[in-house]
């Protein structure tokens, strides 16, 4: 696990290098939930239960414009979502999720 959170973690660092360059901001979100806080996000209909934010195998990134506009739609993430899954066949978008579309999330699956 601890190889996986090391990749992981380099690859958030190439990511939030690629949203500045590209013109826009971010700031951190979410990156560690507990399995108590897991559990009630999954009773409240605002997470899932096996969450890999459990596993610090995910981060929730909030993007700005270049005039600092917070841009909360899931499409306004696409071309760093594409980035992010370009880095690694394990990474997956939150944005391509057709339950509940989630721009702002970033994870890596366990390859087993």
């Amino acid at each position: 696990m601890i190889l996986q959170q090391i990749e992981f973690a380099r690859n958030v660092a190439l990511l939030i290098n690629f949203i500045f360059s590209s013109g826009y901001y971010c700031t951190l979100g979410e990156a560690f939930r507990t399995k108590e806080q897991a559990l009630i996000n999954a009773q409240r209909h605002i997470g899932i239960l096996d969450s890999q934010h459990r596993d610090r195998l995910a981060i929730d990134l909030n993007l700005f414009s270049q005039k600092r506009e917070y841009l909360n739609k899931s499409e306004d993430y696409l071309l760093i979502g594409k980035y992010w899954e370009s880095l690694s066949k394990f990474n997956k978008w939150g944005g391509r999720s057709k339950k509940l579309p989630d721009g702002n999330h970033f994870e890596m699956k366990d390859p087993v």
